[in-house]
């Protein structure tokens, strides 16, 4: 491989509103990616944020869909993906963090550790992904720094290790104690904090007078810490066993620079991948990368479809011919591009870290593998149990061609999951979602991507089964379950309630009844 730049590639994840489509913009900015920080919320002269390039994004000021963002930063290659906070989208975080060597997760400085959280620190720790912390949000009163890592310790199980510790309390941030040099970072408010915040080092005997009592107290807490042996050790970090801790506020572009050098220094770099039959390809091996997310309608002028593949192994080079490892066909590469939130541009050369986006790769799926050489699979990436169910049939009869091709887009993308059976046809799909903010997206995107107005009909199911063919036979015309078949052949059987599932699986023990996974957890 001819690039000798090392790579990191990370997501951010949090509970909704705790910061994370604006801490991803400032990092872009320390990184010098882009000229000025967006908002979310679009608050005064702030642009809209990169990552968040959906009309229905920008309405409502959170995250919708994943987005990945490349830049430089101190001779490194950075891979960063932003994700969706809202637990509705919790399959498109988890595709994320298939695709991802750590993590940087949010924690509001004034909520504390929220439910999403605390299922994402779970699931990073399920996956084996090192986690660092970054409590956000500290120009705005909130609880105490000690209180904040008491609850880290006590909910999560894994010993928090402060890498900055606060100079002023929740509300009165000045800057951060670097605990490794002993330096005190004094941080500088911008106008709005579009722009990057001027930061000035100084020794403890520089320090102003105006900052002495608070440099006391954080020297107090931090001696504290090195009592309680609360130090990085990266062995342990890397085990999942600690994470190391940082204070910010992303929307003053306070505590980013910290985190971005601290990221470089201590998240791991690409390793070694296991295939589902336990091959294993180790990063300078033969090429090899999977989908992880498939996403269309990014420009409204042409109709696009791009999968976004993270490389594993190997050099990508523009063109090249790969094998598709589901169906053993080749592949020609010939449109790639990297991707800087809604905007790509073509890429000749890629390697094991970087995401690269296929352009119109129509026969590429989510958790498909693709590759070069001996034959690999990575491990494909599970399908949440949907919880929420509604009938779809086109608003407009004469539109129904568009209907189709935006039903069949949307499931591709994974945005829903898409049932069908021979008794309600092709022209009444059922559709499948983790959380009921699901069918808006659906609803908006098949209106303004594909002309096409969609009438849902809300049906009672609340759960359901994974079964087989056998299965489907033996359930049907039992009463309170129908049984579908997903578009990428499994058979699921729905039911009015748990009771009924439980009943149901009670009486007919010879018949497959797997459950799925819970969404998030």
């Amino acid at each position: 491989m001819s690039d000798p730049r090392p790579r990191r590639t990370f997501a951010v994840i949090s509970h909704p509103d705790a910061g994370k489509s604006t801490l991803t913009e400032a990092l872009a900015l320390h990184a010098r990616a882009i000229n000025e920080a967006g908002a979310v919320h679009g608050k005064g002269d702030r642009k809209a944020t990169v990552s968040d390039w959906m009309a229905m994004e920008k309405a409502r000021g959170i995250s919708i869909t994943s987005a990945a963002l490349q830049f430089e930063y101190r001779d490194h290659v950075v891979n960063l993906v932003d994700t969706p906070g809202h637990s509705d989208f919790s399959e498109d975080t988890y595709r994320v963090l298939s695709a991802v060597d750590s993590a940087v997760m949010l924690v509001d400085a004034g909520k504390g550790l929220e439910p999403q959280t605390l299922k994402l620190f779970r699931v990073c720790a399920l996956r084996g992904i090192p986690v660092i912390t970054v409590i956000n949000k500290w120009d705005r009163p909130g609880l105490s720094p000690l209180e904040l890592m008491d609850k880290i310790e006590q909910q999560i199980k894994i010993r928090p290790t402060p890498l900055t510790w606060p100079v002023g309390e929740a509300g009165d941030f000045r800057g951060v104690l670097d605990r490794r040099t002993g330096e005190f970072i004094k941080y500088t408010r911008t106008a709005g904090g579009a722009t990057r915040a001027p930061e000035r080092r100084m020794r403890a005997d520089e320090v102003e007078e105006n900052d002495l009592q608070v440099w006391a107290n954080a020297i107090e807490e931090h001696e504290l810490l090195e009592l309680d042996d609360a130090d990085h050790d990266q062995e342990r970090f890397l085990a999942g066993e600690t994470t190391p801790v940082m204070f910010a506020s992303a929307l003053q572009n306070f505590g980013v620079a910290q985190l971005l050098d601290r990221l470089l220094e201590l998240a791991p770099a690409p390793g070694p991948t296991e295939g589902v039959d336990g091959t294993v390809r180790q990063p300078e091996g033969e090429f090899s990368a999977f989908v992880f997310k498939v996403q269309s309608g990014m420009n409204n002028a042409h109709r696009d479809r791009l999968a976004y593949a993270r490389i594993v192994s190997g050099e990508f080079e523009r063109g090249m011919v790969v094998t598709h490892a589901g169906t053993g066909r080749p592949f020609a590469t010939k449109f790639a591009q990297t991707v800087f939130g809604r905007e790509t541009t073509s890429v000749e050369h890629a390697y094991p870290g970087d995401i690269i986006g296929l352009v119109n790769a129509n026969a590429l799926r989510v958790g498909d593998t693709i590759h070069t050489g001996a034959s690999i699979a990575y491990p494909p990436v599970p399908s949440f149990a949907p919880e929420h169910f509604m009938a779809a049939s086109a608003g407009d009869i004469g539109r129904y061609k568009q209907f189709r091709k935006g039903i069949e887009q949307l499931d591709q993308e994974g945005v829903v999951q898409v049932l069908r059976s021979d008794l309600r046809g092709d022209q009444s799909p059922v559709l499948a979602a983790v959380g009921p903010l699901q069918f808006e997206v659906v609803e908006d995107r098949m209106l303004n991507e594909f002309n096409s107005p969609i009438r849902f009909s809300r049906l009672d199911y609340q759960v359901a089964r994974r079964t087989d063919a056998a299965g489907a036979t033996a359930l049907s015309g039992k009463r309170g379950v129908e049984v579908l078949q997903r578009s990428d052949g499994t058979h699921m059987a729905l039911f009015v309630d748990q009771w009924r599932a439980q009943v149901t699986a009670r009486d007919n023990p010879e018949i497959m009844l797997e459950a799925l996974p819970a969404g998030g957890a």
